[in-house]
């Protein structure tokens, strides 16, 4: 069965190695000298720190097993030749919400990479889906569980 690529911009790749080299680096050592210390206080059955320390070690494990995961199968784009006239990865789009009469900005970020309070949507988002590709001008409708709703792009750029 073939990897799926996620797709990544060159911000998106620089924080998932950031925090790699923090898990690996800093947080393991940490953890391991939590165990360490819950070690030396004797009988280890009853002994919540060591359970709690050897947790929060498996939990870092497996994060860093993620991230390397995600960064083996990476497609990073490149947003120096993101072409401003078609929406694509990297792309910052503002587009008109003419339901409630207002203009939104989304940056467009693979899905790891996605922050709703700062309006980074994944490519693979409804939103996310029909605004790919489109150009300014355009108007797409994006269907919801709930509904639908209708944007015009008026703007594309670079992030």
């Amino acid at each position: 069965m073939a990897e799926k690529k996620s797709m990544l911009t060159s911000e998106g790749l620089k924080k998932l190695q950031d925090e790699l080299q923090d898990l690996e680096v800093v947080q393991l050592k940490e953890v391991a000298q939590k165990i360490k210390e819950a070690r030396e206080q004797g009988d280890l059955s009853e002994n919540a720190e060591y359970d709690a320390a050897r947790e929060e070690q498996r939990d870092i494990v497996s994060r860093i097993d993620e991230i390397k995961e995600i960064l083996k199968n990476a497609e990073v784009v490149d947003e120096d030749e993101i072409d401003v006239k078609k929406v694509n990865l990297g792309s910052t789009v503002t587009v008109y919400d003419k339901e409630f009469d207002e203009e939104i900005a989304y940056t467009l970020v693979g899905s790891n990479e996605t922050d709703s309070l700062n309006n980074k949507i994944s490519n693979e988002s409804p939103v996310g889906r029909e605004l790919m590709g489109k150009a300014v001008g355009d108007v797409v409708k994006v269907e919801f569980e709930n509904g639908s709703c209708e944007y015009e792009i008026r703007a594309i750029t670079r992030n």
